[in-house]
Parts: C-alpha cells; sequence; structure tokens
C-alpha cells in the first residue's frame, strides 16, 4: 500500500500547525471533494495536475457552490500541495498559477452601542443562569473573543486583580487580552454563584450549563438567540459581538495594530475591514450633525470656486 500522503498532512496540521479538531474537520470536508474528484480522474490526489485541478474547481462552481467555497476549497488544498512540495513529495506546485474566484466583500454586521446595552441588559440576573450569561455577554463585547474562546476558558485564565484574560487562539496561539471594569465585575458575580451551576459535578471549563456539563458553542448560539429574539434584533450571530467589540474600538479612535493584537489576527488586512466600518461610521455621524452637511451633499458634483 501507498503511504497515507493525506493522513500525513493533517498529523502535520495538528502537531506541528497546533489547528483545533474543529478546524480539520472543516479542512477534512473541502480536501474531500478534491479526492473524490481525484477518484473519478482515476488519479492519486498527489498526481493531480494544474489541468486537472482547473477543470475539478470549475466542475465545483458549476454544481452551484458559492465563489467563497470554492475559494476556501483553493485554499485548503494550496496547504495540501505545500506541503507535498515542502516535504519532497512533488517536484512542482500544480496550484502555483491557480487563483481564487472573486469574493464580494460583505462588511460584518455589528451592534450600535445602544443595542449592546439592551442586549447585556436582557439576561435575568435574579437567578444564576440569567448571571452567567450576562457574565459571558460582557465578557465577550470587552474582549473581543470568538466563542470557541469563550467555552474553552477556565477559571485559572483569568488574573482578576490585574484584570487580564489568557486567551488560547486559532492555532493555539496564546494572546492576552485587557478585561473592563464592567465584565469584571459580572466575572466576580458569576463566580459566586457558578456552584450553583455545578452542583455535584466536577467541571474544569469556567462556563457551565445546569448540572455541570461544559457549555458548548452550540449552547451558547441558542442562549443568545433566545436575547436577541426577545429584543427584535435581526441577524446576530454569535460573531457578531465580536464585530461590535472591533468596530466600537475603531470607531473610538483605536489604531488597526492594537485591534489586530486584541482579536488574535494574522494578518493586519483582516483586521482593516472594520476601518472601513469605522470610516462609514464617520460619514454617518457627519451627515447627520454636521450643520453644513445637508448643503454639501445638496452642491455635490456643481463645481467649485475653491
Amino acid at each position: 500500500m501507498g503511504r497515507d500522503l493525506v493522513g500525513e498532512y493533517f498529523a502535520f496540521l495538528r502537531v506541528e500547525r497546533g489547528l483545533s479538531s474543529n478546524t480539520l474537520t472543516n479542512y477534512g470536508h473541502d480536501l474531500n471533494k478534491l479526492q473524490e474528484f481525484a477518484r473519478e480522474a482515476g488519479k492519486p490526489l498527489h498526481l493531480l495536475s494544474k489541468h486537472d485541478l482547473s477543470e475539478c474547481f470549475k466542475a465545483l462552481t458549476q454544481s452551484g457552490l458559492s465563489p467563497r467555497s470554492v475559494a476556501r476549497i483553493i485554499s485548503g488544498a494550496r496547504g495540501f500541495y505545500k506541503f507535498l512540495l515542502r516535504d519532497g513529495f512533488i517536484k512542482d506546485d500544480p496550484l502555483a498559477n491557480i487563483s481564487a474566484p472573486q469574493i464580494d466583500k460583505h462588511l460584518p454586521n455589528f451592534l450600535t452601542e445602544n443595542e449592546v446595552g439592551r442586549l447585556l441588559g436582557a439576561p435575568d440576573t435574579n437567578v444564576s443562569e440569567g448571571v452567567r450569561d450576562r457574565a459571558m455577554l460582557e465578557l465577550l463585547y470587552a474582549t473581543g473573543l470568538r466563542v470557541s474562546e469563550l467555552t474553552g476558558l477556565f477559571a485559572t485564565d483569568f488574573n482578576f486583580e490585574r484584570g487580564l484574560l489568557t486567551c488560547r487562539g486559532k492555532g493555539s496561539k496564546q494572546r492576552f487580552i485587557p478585561i473592563g471594569r464592567s465584565a469584571l465585575i459580572w466575572l466576580g458575580e458569576y463566580k459566586r454563584v457558578r456552584h450553583l451551576l455545578v452542583g455535584k459535578a466536577s467541571v474544569k471549563t469556567f462556563f457551565v450549563r445546569v448540572g455541570g456539563q461544559p457549555l458548548t458553542r452550540h449552547n451558547f448560539a441558542e442562549i443568545l438567540k433566545r436575547y436577541t429574539v426577545k429584543l427584535g434584533f435581526e441577524n446576530v450571530s454569535p460573531h457578531t459581538l465580536r464585530h461590535s467589540f472591533a468596530t466600537h474600538l475603531m470607531q473610538h479612535g483605536a489604531d488597526s495594530r492594537s485591534v489586530q493584537a486584541l482579536l488574535g489576527h494574522t494578518d493586519l488586512a483582516t483586521t482593516q475591514i472594520y476601518t472601513h466600518l469605522s470610516k462609514e461610521h464617520l460619514r454617518q455621524t457627519y451627515d447627520e450633525f454636521h450643520p453644513r452637511a445637508a448643503f454639501a451633499k445638496e452642491s455635490s458634483g456643481q463645481g467649485s470656486d475653491i
């Protein structure tokens, strides 16, 4: 039997790159589409040519797959072939001159500061579950954590005296994030009632469900949906608070490098989308409050004497 190159690649991603099981699962789904094509073509995956791969991506597009999905598959395949090239399994990269399809960049959805305030005030903090929910919402908005990072936190990740959080992000990369006063207060309240949710169970994660089971991303999504439906908010996902955190920082003058570090983005370009949101906010603020804004809009395109 030949070597399992795909298996070796995933071992590399898991051990050397430190990717999470969720990320590996997503990579696996994407690479499976290439493997299906290779089987139909009667070739091993690592011997597909540039022409083969071009035909594969063309077929995926014609099957109705979105440009974003095809681009993601190409990105995953690029990593696989670079691994093969680096370890000497192939001599040339068949994806070297293949471009991903153009993707329309949609600005991320975020809540206004007023809407965030209403969401934070939605849980019933007279009960332990409500205190937990308030603490989670406060922490997400205060730090910009991903929900997977939130649900993976342990009590030892918090330094309450210094107001700091140690977070393990994508690729197990560690970053330190300051926690605001409001979030610290509610985290303290949650610590005080956490034992009521845990009961007699033994659980290591900081945020838990009733009965002491770890809180999952799916659990949090259901909790968030319950509050947003109650408030009449639309298109709010668990990632919306992360977008709101970054957008509000930029709107209040934070520099993109600092926001990049707080979010744990590897590429500054990923963070800079919030710059566009900030500029749009400035435009709206100007149009709403500047006494000559209406005149400027009416006069636009008519030339200038200056």
